[in-house]
């Protein structure tokens, strides 16, 4: 089984325009202070995300639809633990996830850069150090990429998320494992935790894994609910080229909702070497509304498509 998908993935999410200083009121900005960036379309704000002054890990704290609803929540009272849209797994048996007083670190190391097109996109490249609490040493080395976007054609607002995980100096391998929600998981506002309405591809329930949780093999995951008083629709897309592809969503309607992208960790761990990174990459669209089975199927397949088509630096080589 493949353990990486090729570079121009990274590359993809990685390209775009030099970030320049420009007209707040217009276009896509990025700025950043000492704990956070933030995207901002027209002035509005995109997407927030928190890098430092955090005690376990980076993660995307908000994520706007078109029309200005935050459809993600943040340390909710009943765990505190899950931050809004987040990567976490256990590696080497060290959980990167519960956040208790034994538990790992994903520490921010740096921007490798921060980048807008001007126009109606923003990327920024971060590299992470996954830390033992213990040997206060590092067992895992990530560099992810997050882009966001607010396509012309799509009344959409779609983030992509790439972690390209590798191996520290020192280390031969890593063993990667989880319960079976552990991966890029998402939480809902209080508002959508009751009376929503899960989708997939492959229009089946899935199997029932606990109560109201279930595990469903598919292309693209979407849940429906009311936020703020307004209906939205939070779909996540797995790339085909991933670690055993089609992505295994967990899908969790209560006593709250949530959702995550796994590779079935808790079923069959899987180690990585030295020098072989593991690539993973998702994608999260955000609708006003509720679009149909078609829309979501084809903003998949669209973000597919550029997320497979080599950049013009990987064309070149």
């Amino acid at each position: 089984m493949p353990t990486r998908i090729s570079s121009a993935v990274v590359a993809l999410a990685w390209a775009g325009a030099a970030f320049t200083a420009q007209d707040p009121a217009k276009g896509m900005t990025l700025t950043q202070d000492k704990t956070q960036l933030l995207a901002a379309l027209n002035g509005k704000p995109v997407l927030r995300y928190k890098f430092a002054e955090v005690p376990f890990k980076p993660y995307v704290q908000e994520l706007y639809s078109p029309g200005g609803v935050n459809i993600l929540r943040d340390a909710p009272a009943d765990h505190l633990h899950h931050h809004a849209l987040m990567y976490a797994m256990s590696v080497n048996g060290i959980d990167f996830w519960a956040e208790t007083p034994n538990a790992g670190t994903q520490v921010h190391q740096a921007f490798a850069a921060t980048w807008t097109d001007g126009g109606t996109r923003a990327r920024f490249r971060e590299t992470l150090a996954w830390i033992d609490p213990a040997a206060k040493k590092r067992v895992l080395d990530e560099a992810r990429t997050i882009a966001v976007v607010k396509p012309a054609a799509l009344d959409a607002v779609i983030l992509s998320w790439v972690s390209e995980f590798s191996v520290p100096e020192g280390l031969a391998e890593a063993t990667l494992s989880g319960s079976h929600y552990h991966g890029l998981g998402l939480r809902f506002p209080v508002s959508m935790d009751a009376g929503g309405e899960f989708r997939n591809s492959a229009g089946i329930k899935g199997e029932v894994f606990r109560g109201e949780e279930r595990l469903v093999p598919a292309d693209w995951c979407a849940y429906t609910a009311k936020a703020e008083g307004k209906e939205v629709t939070v779909a996540m897309f797995g790339l085909p080229a991933n670690v055993r592809a089609p992505t295994l969503w967990f899908a969790m309607s209560g006593p709250f909702a949530y959702l995550s992208a796994t590779i079935g960790l808790y079923k069959e761990p899987l180690k990585i070497q030295r020098g072989k990174p593991l690539v993973l990459a998702y994608g999260v669209a955000v609708w006003d509304g509720r679009p149909d089975d078609a829309t979501i199927a084809m903003t998949c397949a669209r973000w597919v498509a550029r997320m497979q088509r080599p950049s013009a630096a990987e064309a070149a080589k």
